[in-house]
């Protein structure tokens, strides 16, 4: 990797939930583990252990599939609380090298590493490659130290590289590939492989005789439209290892030229379930509410605008999005969240995710925060949250919802 080239890592949390409920449970190492529901019951398997994959299980099956195909593994609910938790505490680790991190999902985080080679480099270091490596190594070992959880990471000139190098480093393993190796490293892959292509598009790849992605680079444009449409030279592009390296940083950060209010970022977070009940909808709400205020707080930003987005259990997506005073008051965006959601809600299907997204921001006033009353309000709950955790505090509606799942479980 030449250095002055673009360095993106994907940093996948191998089997997250399953090694989430393994710290908690032991006796589930070494065993077929399958999380998303209980045996031949309803909803869809949100992750695997490896024992459970060689039996064909997969993420995104349903649960009565996989019990068919695996009748003696171990099926769990599990728990969306204990994920998030993890999943910070490792995005926390990885803060401390890189400030440009973007959560992909729950377990997976892209980090922007372009500089690192010259704030890490150390005597012995042959290139710049080899202090990127070793850097990210020195990552995944912290998580795995300091959590006990297993990750995997791939470094790359691109994202949809750095995605791919990830999956071939699986598992526990860093692999880097080479600015200049790209096309090498994908020709003989499977087109399954790279972003982008899901099974119907690899099955009428295959349909053509295309099976690998070298294959896939030389088809001519008139085999691959009828698949991709207008995303064609995209994804011929990205087959050849070239790609975006914008993360579309998460984190909003101000620079002395940034003028006040510029939009430089968002905060967000989301919660992913099996299927969530509509009576229960509010406090999930209001938890996500909680975070995103609780991280813009803590960086001096207020909001402009609020962002709502929902998935149905069949995966249809939707999002709305509303522009209001600048705030980062829990209360007050919970009840502009909610009132998205009623309008957003049209289907009576079950919700497989709710995310709430808070962006345009601009520097918070310090003397006016003073002396609002949800201000004072706020200065007290965070410092509570300093010294005793972010669970230390919630809002009554985000309390409710973690007393009735205690009394459902007693």
């Amino acid at each position: 990797m030449e250095p002055d080239a673009p360095r993106i890592c994907c940093l996948d949390l191998d089997t997250f939930f399953v090694s989430v409920e393994r710290l908690f449970d032991p006796s589930l190492e070494n065993k077929p583990v399958v999380v998303g529901g209980h045996k031949g019951g309803r909803g869809v398997v949100t992750s695997a252990s490896y024992e459970a994959r060689a039996l064909g299980v997969r993420s995104g099956m349903s649960i009565r599939d996989a019990t068919k195909l695996a009748p003696r593994a171990i099926f769990l609910p599990g728990s969306h609380d204990r994920y998030s938790k993890y999943s910070d505490d490792a995005r926390a680790i990885v803060e401390r090298y890189s400030p440009l991190v973007r959560a992909a999902s729950i377990d997976e985080q892209y980090i922007d590493c372009h500089g690192c080679e010259r704030l890490y480099y150390r005597p012995g270091d042959v290139d710049a490659d080899a202090t990127i490596r070793r850097v990210v190594g020195e990552i995944t070992g912290a998580i795995g130290a300091e959590l006990g959880l297993p990750a995997s990471a791939g470094i790359a000139t691109s994202k949809p590289m750095a995605k791919v190098a990830s999956g071939l480093a699986k598992p526990r393993g860093v692999l880097l590939v080479a600015a200049g190796a790209e096309a090498a490293t994908l020709a003989p892959l499977p087109v399954r492989k790279l972003p982008g292509i899901g099974p119907v598009a690899e099955r009428k790849l295959r349909e053509r005789g295309l099976e690998t992605l070298g294959q896939l680079v030389l088809a001519p444009d008139d085999e691959l439209r009828p698949i991709f449409g207008n995303m064609t030279a995209e994804i011929r592009a990205a087959a050849r290892g070239i790609g975006t390296t914008e993360l579309g940083r998460e984190r909003p950060a101000f620079r002395e030229h940034d003028p006040v209010g510029e939009r430089v970022g968002s905060i967000s977070n989301e919660r992913t379930f099996v299927e969530r009940a509509p009576s229960d909808t509010e406090a999930v709400l209001s938890g996500l509410c909680e975070r995103v205020c609780w991280r813009a707080r803590k960086r001096g930003m207020k909001a402009r605008t609020i962002t709502l987005k929902l998935r149905y259990v069949d995966f249809e997506t939707v999002s709305r999005a509303m522009t209001v005073p600048a705030t980062n008051c829990d209360i007050e965006i919970h009840h502009l969240v909610f009132d998205l959601y009623r309008s957003l809600r049209t289907r009576s299907l079950g919700v497989r995710l709710l995310g709430v997204a808070l962006s345009k921001f601009e520097l918070e006033g310090a003397q006016l925060l003073l002396f609002e009353r949800s201000g004072r309000r706020s200065i007290a709950i965070d410092r509570a949250r300093e010294k005793f955790g972010f669970d230390a505090v919630h809002l009554a509606s985000t309390t409710e919802r973690s007393s009735s799942r205690k009394r459902r479980s007693a």
